[in-house]
C-alpha cells in the first residue's frame, strides 16, 4: 500500500478506534487527524502492554511507526481497526456509597468541564430516574440512582449540577432538568447543550435558516464528529432494549453491553461540544484574520489617510453580511441535509427568507400559508414542480416560473 493510498484509508476511518505498534509498544486509540506527512492523532489513547490509558490527545510520526516484523514507514504499517467500530471505553459503576462513590465525586468537583446524561423510565417530574452518567476527560461514572436514591444528590452530585464553574454538557437538557428540579430540588446550571448548539450551526451555516426539528445524539455525533453508522450503532442497540422491556433500566445487574452504552452516550459529548465550538468560531477567526491584515497589508498611503480615531465599522467586518448573503443563497439552491427541508415565509421588506419544515405527504399545499397568489408564485419558482412540494424526500431547488394556487 503507498502512502497516497494510506492517506485515503486513514481519511476514511476518522473517528475509529485502531491498534498502532511503535518502538516503545502496542498502542490503541481513535483516530481524529491524519496528516499528509506521514503524522496521525489519536485520542483516548491507551498502551496495550502495560493497559494504562494516556489523557488528552497524542500524536504518532509515521517514522515512529512499526509493523509487526521491522522498522518502516506509515506506508506499510498494519491497521487494526475493530470490527464492530465501536470504541472501547472504561467506566465505574458506583452502586454503593461505602467505596467508590466519595473518591467519583471528589474528582468530579475539580474538573471544570464533563458531561452529563441520565436513563430511566419516562424521564421527566413524572418518570423513574435510574442510571445518571458523568463523564470527565478521564473517567466515566455510572453513578445506579435506581440503588442509591436520592442520596446520591445530597451527597455531592446537586453541588456539581448546581455549580456555575464548572460546564456540564447535555444533549436536550430539557427532560433531565425538569427531573432533576421536580423530583431532586435540582436547579441545573451552567449547561453547554449540543442540540441547541446543533440548531445554531445550522442556522449560522445557512445564512439564517432554521431546522424543521432538532438532531438526535446519534445524528450528531455522524454529522459533526464523521462517525460511521456502524460507530453509532450502541445507540440503536439501546433504543432495542428499550422497545423489547421499557423497564429495561431497573434491570440488576444491568448487561455490560448496555453499560457499554450508557458509558459511551456520555463520553461523545466532550469532543462534540469542541467540535460545535471550533465551527462556530470559524467566522470570528476569518474576521480576526482580515483584521490582523487591514493595515499590514495596506500602502503608507492608505495608512495616511485612516484616521485613528474613526469608529466606523471596517470593511473587513462587513464582510459578515457577505458571508451570510452566500450561505442563505446556497442553501436555498443546493443545502439539502437529511430530515431538513425548507419551509418558506414572506414579508414586506423581502422577497421571502427561509426556515426549514418536514415536507408532507399529504395532497395538502405543506409550505407555509401564504398571504397571497403572488406570494404563492414566488414558492412555485423555487420548485420543479408542485409534487415535490408533498415529497418526503430531499430535492434541489431550480427556478420555474410557474405559478399555481
Amino acid at each position: 500500500m503507498d502512502l497516497s493510498s494510506d492517506y485515503q484509508f486513514l481519511n476514511k476511518i476518522l473517528g475509529r478506534t485502531m491498534k498502532i505498534t511503535l518502538k516503545c509498544g502496542l498502542f490503541q486509540g481513535v483516530l481524529q487527524h491524519v496528516d499528509s506527512n506521514k503524522s496521525i492523532l489519536l485520542s483516548r489513547v491507551k498502551n496495550l502492554e502495560s493497559g494504562r490509558s494516556m489523557p488528552g490527545v497524542k500524536m504518532f510520526f509515521g517514522h515512529e511507526i512499526l509493523n509487526e516484523n521491522q522498522d518502516t514507514t506509515l506506508s506499510n504499517f498494519k491497521y487494526n481497526v475493530a470490527e464492530d467500530e465501536e470504541e472501547d471505553v472504561e467506566y465505574i459503576v458506583i452502586d454503593q456509597f461505602q467505596q467508590k462513590f466519595g473518591s467519583a465525586i471528589l474528582h468530579i468537583k475539580e474538573q471544570i468541564v464533563l458531561s452529563v446524561a441520565a436513563e430511566g423510565v419516562s424521564l421527566c417530574r413524572y418518570g423513574k430516574l435510574c442510571w445518571f452518567q458523568v463523564a470527565t476527560r478521564s473517567r466515566v461514572f455510572l453513578f445506579d440512582i435506581f440503588l442509591l436514591g436520592p442520596r446520591a444528590f445530597k451527597n455531592g452530585l446537586q453541588m456539581v449540577l448546581e455549580d456555575e464553574n464548572i460546564l456540564k454538557v447535555i444533549h436536550d437538557c430539557r427532560w433531565i432538568s425538569d427531573c432533576l428540579s421536580h423530583k431532586y430540588g435540582i436547579i441545573l446550571s451552567n449547561v453547554f447543550d449540543t442540540q441547541v448548539a446543533d440548531v445554531l450551526q445550522f442556522s449560522v451555516m445557512t445564512g439564517g435558516f432554521l431546522p424543521h426539528r432538532i438532531s438526535t445524539l446519534e445524528e450528531c455525533l455522524i454529522r459533526h464528529l464523521k462517525m460511521s453508522p456502524k460507530s453509532v450503532s450502541f445507540m440503536r442497540r439501546k433504543q432495542q432494549a428499550v422497545q423489547e422491556n421499557l423497564d429495561v433500566w431497573f434491570v440488576r445487574p444491568l448487561p455490560p453491553s448496555l453499560l457499554k452504552v450508557l458509558a459511551l452516550e456520555t463520553v461523545y459529548l466532550l469532543p462534540l461540544r469542541l467540535m460545535f465550538l471550533d465551527e462556530m468560531m470559524s467566522d470570528l477567526t476569518t474576521l480576526v484574520d482580515g483584521y490582523l491584515n487591514a493595515y499590514r497589508e495596506g500602502s503608507s498611503v492608505q495608512l495616511g489617510n485612516t484616521e485613528s480615531s474613526c469608529m466606523d465599522l471596517p470593511v473587513e467586518l462587513r464582510q459578515l453580511a457577505d458571508f451570510q448573503k452566500l450561505r442563505r443563497e446556497k442553501a436555498v439552491k443546493e443545502y439539502r441535509k437529511a430530515n431538513y427541508y425548507l419551509c418558506l415565509h414572506f414579508s414586506k421588506n423581502e422577497q421571502f427568507s427561509t426556515k426549514l419544515s418536514h415536507f408532507r405527504t399529504t395532497p395538502t399545499f405543506c409550505v407555509a400559508p401564504l398571504a397571497s397568489t403572488e406570494d404563492r408564485c414566488l414558492a412555485a419558482e423555487l420548485f420543479e414542480d408542485e409534487q415535490q412540494l408533498r415529497s418526503p424526500f430531499p430535492m434541489k431547488f431550480r427556478r420555474r416560473g410557474r405559478c399555481f394556487s
